[in-house]
């Protein structure tokens, strides 16, 4: 394994004078793709192991939504036509040497995400405003084969590369965290109207951080113009407040500019997504795996979610460069930020990558910094081939 260590040429993102900085909610239909691919992946590989005491091989890393239609009116609406939600993928399930018996690909997938839905998406009537649907079939013949082949360390399945960065700058937190925080049990308690497809745009401009968000409001808890009104600015203060808890910037904030309330125009939802009427989804389309779109730092067009934990370098990869960057900039205190870029190479062991380059932005590249990257990188490398166990439990963010 190669390591490569050098110095950041570009002017550190909180020092540009412009960023922006994107994140699709937890309801936007992009979300509910990669959500549904990796819960997918998650449920093949505890069945897996139960019966068979190992992951066996699957890609499920392709889903497609098609918004419905709705009408959504003060005080109530309905949904008119459901939303489709299609599975997409690979997955040993017939009958081989070493399988026995028919694995249910297509209970798991659709009992599988219909759980998950709707403990998410609220208001959404699993059973009634949503139609799920899987088209999945086992891999080809020569990656099936590659990933058996691993008898010890697994065996990339892809030649593909990673990319991450660290630290995140107060944009990216203040983005990040208003998303969650808008979503929050709590706030959904408090404020039931707020729906789930909320997406925040950030633009820093010098010291001055704007937030548009695109809020859905629930219909049946919004009674009329006023009672919207008042629930955009609820809207607008919990986000204001959580900013400036997170950075000493200007900031403000701007919910639903497209309404025309006088028009009775307004951001009304039945469900809280508006995949209830003509938006749709895919995966890979939203954000990346540390959870934003950061069009001002360098990123990869690889889908992580859905993709198997065991030997897919185009998921365990996008981890494990985080973590070499979470470490390095904890440890180096000089370290303004760094990036750290990881590229395998198809049937090669996947803790051995052709190369790791970590691009280190500091005043000066010291020694301990290099010294610290290549043994951060090596020891990461070690622990990858257990990485798996954490997409399991969720453990790492991937959408």
């Amino acid at each position: 394994m190669t390591t490569v260590v050098t110095a950041g040429r570009d002017i550190p993102v909180s020092k540009r004078p412009i960023e922006f900085v994107e994140r699709k909610g937890k309801g936007h239909p992009d979300t509910i793709c990669d959500r549904a691919a990796e819960e997918l992946s998650i449920t093949l590989s505890n069945y897996y192991i139960e019966k068979y005491g190992r992951i066996l091989h699957h890609n499920v890393d392709k889903a497609i939504l098609v918004g419905g239609k709705s009408s959504a009116t003060f005080g109530g609406g309905e949904i008119i036509e459901p939303i489709y939600l299609m599975l997409v993928g690979r997955a040993i399930g017939s009958t081989s040497d070493d399988i026995k018996d028919e694995v249910p690909i297509g209970k798991l997938a659709v009992s599988g995400t219909k759980e998950w839905l709707s403990n998410e998406i609220r208001y959404l009537d699993i059973n009634n405003d949503i139609i799920i649907d899987y088209k999945i079939r086992t891999g080809s013949t020569d990656l099936v084969g590659n990933y058996d082949a691993s008898t010890g360390v697994p065996k990339a399945n892809d030649t593909s590369f990673a990319v991450a960065f660290a630290p995140f700058s107060d944009t990216e937190r203040i983005v990040l965290e208003v998303e969650r925080e808008l979503n929050s049990t709590e706030v959904k308690e408090k404020y039931p109207a707020i729906g789930e497809d909320i997406k925040v745009m950030g633009i820093r401009r010098e010291d001055k951080i704007t937030l548009t968000i695109a809020c859905p409001m629930i219909s049946r808890f919004i009674p009329d113009k006023k009672s919207y009104l008042e629930y955009k600015e609820k809207v607008s203060d919990i986000a204001l407040g959580l900013a400036k808890k997170l950075a000493s910037q200007e900031i403000a904030v701007h919910v639903n500019t497209a309404d025309r309330v006088e028009d009775d125009l307004c951001y009304l939802t039945v469900t809280g997504t508006s995949a209830e009427h003509g938006d749709d989804g895919q995966v890979g389309r939203g954000n990346r795996a540390n959870g934003l779109i950061t069009p001002y730092r360098p990123m990869t067009l690889e889908a992580s979610c859905g993709k198997n934990p065991i030997s897919h370098v185009g998921k365990t990869y996008n981890v494990a460069a985080r973590m070499i960057v979470d470490r390095l900039t904890k440890e180096e205190n000089d370290i303004e930020q760094a990036y750290a870029y990881i590229v395998s190479q198809i049937g090669k062991p996947i803790n051995e990558p052709q190369v790791i380059n970590v691009e280190v932005f500091s005043p000066e590249l010291s020694p301990s910094m290099i010294k610290t990257a290549k043994e951060i990188s090596e020891d990461v490398m070690k622990e990858l081939p257990d990485i798996w166990r954490g997409f399991l439990t969720r453990s790492y963010r991937l959408y």
